[in-house]
């Protein structure tokens, strides 16, 4: 089985991380479907959640100074009780807030403890790992739209409880089958600034600015895929489309982008490949107020399949990058807190072009995001960034 860690690690991270967005799949399929303000504060307390969780697991160093499987496990199990009790009878909306809130501060010790599973296995050869984990993570992100396409209103329970159940079962395969890695080295003693000592490589803050300026893009675009796909089909008259299905295979197939940018990695410079990357979708962002208001449904879907994959394939470079230039030490505080710093901006990002786009209905909307990939770009073409980024930092200890 240990020949397969790679398979069941991204398995599980696809498992555990279904906690995030089908737990609110599921809430709209209740009495609360039509309350639009509520569905946002619930997306928003499971962002604040991760937030936080981030903040305090990079704080305390737990991935680095326990063992990162572990980690997982407890952490699964305890973001799928939490989501477990959304089926709580008569649950107040406080409980709801906080249950949610509770799942995305758990899910700070999966996602980027699952990177830290994979650096601490593949140091010399982070790219395919790192390619198939975001990969997980981009399914998981396009599956609600799946599922609203689907009559599960009476099914809402059995979809928590499966998700509860699948994290569970993801946290302990990955507990029983994947063992720490032969690159990990273990933090003894506590340093509450161990996640500071990253910062100080000017290589990492600039990789980690190009990862902000990714960031502030992908998920403003995400959340407002299904907006896009609505505003076309009132202005067109074309109410028969499945809007949720059409944006599962928009977002969806970023996953395969994650899956060949992580393989091509192996043989391209991986600063050159994502500020190449940055720049496509910083044109895409640019194109968009023209492109997004063709009338063939085929050449609009097109664009923003294609759109979505520059946008996030290199989501696997950055965090390659990262992962290569952080101490060793303090590799698992430094992925996690880069999470808490890139999701703090994609809270400012898509409540402005959210809120902007339901506003105006413009797709000139589209042109602030740009400023994320432009920022990132500026970021990684800063001078003295180092000579060769595809291989690991001196600064590994």
């Amino acid at each position: 089985m240990y020949k397969y860690r790679l398979t069941i690690l991204v398995l599980s991270q696809f498992f555990c991380t279904s906690l995030w967005f089908a737990g609110n799949s599921a809430i709209e399929n209740t009495q609360h479907a039509n309350d639009s303000v509520l569905l946002g504060h619930l997306s928003s307390a499971v962002q604040a959640g991760f937030i936080i969780g981030t903040f305090f697991y990079a704080l305390f160093a737990i991935a680095d100074r326990y063992s990162p499987s572990h980690v997982f496990f407890w952490s699964s199990l305890l973001a799928s009780l939490s989501n477990l009790l959304l089926i709580y009878p008569s649950l107040p909306l406080e409980g709801l807030l906080t249950f949610r809130f509770l799942t995305g501060f758990f899910l700070a010790g999966i996602y980027p403890v699952g990177m830290k599973i994979a650096v601490d296995h593949y140091e010399s050869d982070l790219g395919k790992p790192m390619g198939f984990i975001v990969g997980a993570l981009v399914m998981g992100t396009a599956t609600p739209h799946l599922l609203k396409s689907i009559n599960l209103e009476a099914v809402t329970a059995n979809i928590v409880v499966c998700t509860s159940v699948l994290a569970v079962v993801g946290g302990l395969t990955t507990l029983l089958f994947v063992d720490n890695g032969p690159f990990r080295k273990k933090t003894e003693i506590l340093k509450f600034d161990s996640f500071f000592q990253s910062f100080r490589s000017r290589e990492f803050r600039t990789i980690m600015f190009g990862y902000i300026g990714h960031t502030w893009e992908l998920y403003a675009f995400w959340s407002c895929v299904p907006q896009i796909l609505l505003i076309y089909a009132d202005q067109h008259k074309q109410h028969s489309l499945n809007l949720p299905i059409l944006s599962f295979l928009i977002i969806a197939c970023g996953s395969i982008g994650c899956i060949v940018s992580g393989y091509t990695s192996r043989k391209f410079d991986s600063k050159k490949f994502a500020t190449f990357l940055l720049l496509s979708s910083a044109i895409c962002c640019l194109l968009s107020p023209f492109v997004l208001n063709v009338e063939s449904i085929v050449l609009l879907v097109t664009f923003l399949m294609l759109w979505n994959i520059f946008a996030v394939s290199d989501s696997p470079l950055f965090s390659r990058l990262m992962a290569e230039n952080a101490p060793r030490h303090a590799r698992g505080a430094a992925l996690t807190i880069a999470n808490c710093l890139g999701f703090s901006v994609t809270i400012i990002s898509i409540q402005l072009t959210s809120n902007l786009l339901k506003i105006t209905g413009s797709h000139y909307v589209f042109l602030l995001i740009a400023i994320g990939p432009l920022f990132g770009i500026i970021s990684l073409l800063m001078k003295n960034f180092g000579k060769n980024t595809n291989l690991p930092s001196k600064n590994l200890s």
